[in-house]
């Protein structure tokens, strides 16, 4: 067979579900995949899709429907935006036309921070995920969700999800309960071979995941199901080993802060010698070798190192401003960098460093006790309760900070007031991470002549 030249191959297409402030999205698009359709139920992150849509999700614009059987648009036409209920759609116009559905469903049914009712409970969205695959019959597809699934109370059903993302055409029936519909599919599974290749079921991955050891410059831990039709002939075992393999690590990180010409104290020459030698005062007396390259830190975010982007620096925060709120981006054109007042510490609720990567960001939901938005800062003030007679400053992240800690674009721009800002960002996916996980599904495909 004559190869096409590149100019006339067929782009690699993508459906994004549950989209909300475009994380998944954005990555998705990086590695190359056009989408066809998003699909939001929440208005304000529907908002936030469009106002970024051009400069971030690589469309000419969304448009909104209403209808619920949308069709692919045309190249260089705006990608369709249902606004409302996923379980609503009729995916049957999309059959045969997407590479990778990709969606992180609702995670507050599984989440430590959420009441965790689990598969009981009404926001659990895998089953619409599910119908989706079934109407679709994408190439591979990537969930994205949180670590609470792995807790031993919600295994059963977790290792249900999995089978039915394996045996997505084996319908369940509304009337039977989901234990019986599981102990179907594992007699199904039990008969399977590494040699059936047909398109109605899917091989899985799963991926526990720390998202800084994928140069996020946070701790963020989830899990990744990655899923490929079963007749494409993809080598299921070495795309897990790659996306197994550790890029980036903790103990790099501390190598590379060890004294003062340590490549982290070259790139932030700037940190007073006090916060240096306070973070290597910290360091374990024995750090391992091995070949990954550092965690990227919360001082790396703010100041946009090591990012595909380049980014300016964000203007210092002025700490008697903060009395009020105020826009410290204004005068440099950065949108969202504006101070909140009112921060504080306590036991519970302690601050991120900025020579760590950051605390998971979070919804907030149901509030944020932990303290994951606020930061300490390196200016410090004398204090006698302190054992050492110091303490340091402190303040909220701003919004334009903590999307930087999500990977976001400064393109990104948010819709609503600063909480819903801030709980669509705790909602997303760390667009670096999303990347990495897209490109090794298209490089998968690639591999295996698709």
């Amino acid at each position: 067979m004559v190869d096409l030249p590149e100019e006339a191959k067929k782009p690699r297409t993508s459906v994004e579900l549950f989209a909300g402030g475009g994380g998944l999205a954005m990555a998705v698009h990086r590695a190359g995949f056009r989408p066809l359709l998003f699909n939001e139920f929440n208005e304000r992150a529907c908002e936030t899709l469009i106002m970024s849509a051009t400069k971030t999700l690589g469309v000419d614009g969304l448009e909104r429907v209403t209808d619920r059987s949308p069709r692919p648009p045309r190249p260089g036409r705006p990608a369709p935006l249902y606004a409302g209920d996923v379980r609503d759609l009729d995916f049957g116009a999309l059959q045969g036309e997407v590479d990778v559905l990709a969606g992180g469903p609702p995670c507050q049914p599984f989440s430590a921070g959420g009441v965790a009712k689990g598969d009981e409970d009404k926001r659990n969205m895998f089953p619409a995920m599910f119908k989706a695959v079934r109407e679709m019959r994408p190439k591979a597809v990537i969930c994205e969700n949180v670590r609470g699934l792995l807790r031993t109370s919600f295994s059963e059903y977790f290792g249900y999800i999995k089978n039915e993302l394996r045996l997505p055409f084996e319908k369940r029936v509304d009337e039977v309960p989901w234990q019986e519909h599981n102990a179907h599919l594992k007699r199904i599974i039990d008969r399977l071979t590494d040699d059936d290749g047909d398109s109605e079921h899917y091989k899985v991955v799963q991926v526990e995941v720390n998202a800084a050891n994928y140069g996020v410059p946070q701790v963020r831990n989830r899990v990744m199901l990655v899923a490929f039709r079963s007749d494409l002939g993809v080598d299921v075992e070495a795309f897990e080993k790659d996306v197994r393999t550790m890029r980036f690590s903790e103990a790099a990180l501390h190598r590379s802060m060890l004294d003062d010409s340590g490549s982290y104290w070259q790139r932030h020459s700037d940190v007073p010698g006090h916060v240096r030698d306070r973070v290597r005062s910290r360091l374990p007396k024995v750090i391992k070798e091995d070949d990954c390259q550092p965690w990227r830190t919360l001082r790396d975010a703010i100041r946009g190192y090591g990012t595909d982007v380049r980014i300016p620096e964000l203007p210092s925060v002025d700490l008697n401003r903060l009395t009020d709120k105020y826009d410290f981006g204004r005068d440099m054109g950065i949108t969202g960098h504006i101070g909140w007042p009112g921060a504080r510490i306590y036991k519970g609720h302690t601050p991120n460093e900025l020579d760590r990567p950051a605390k998971t960001v979070k919804a907030g939901v149901h509030g944020v006790p932990g303290g994951e938005s606020v930061m300490l800062l390196d200016e410090r003030y004398r204090d006698p309760s302190a054992p050492d007679g110091w303490s340091y400053a402190h303040r909220y992240m701003t919004v334009r900070e903590t999307a930087r800690v999500m990977t976001f674009p400064d393109e990104w721009r948010g819709a609503g007031p600063r909480g819903e800002q801030m709980r669509q960002l705790g909602n997303a996916v760390p667009v670096v991470m999303g990347e990495f996980f897209a490109e090794a599904v298209a490089d998968a495909l690639a591999a295996a002549g698709h």
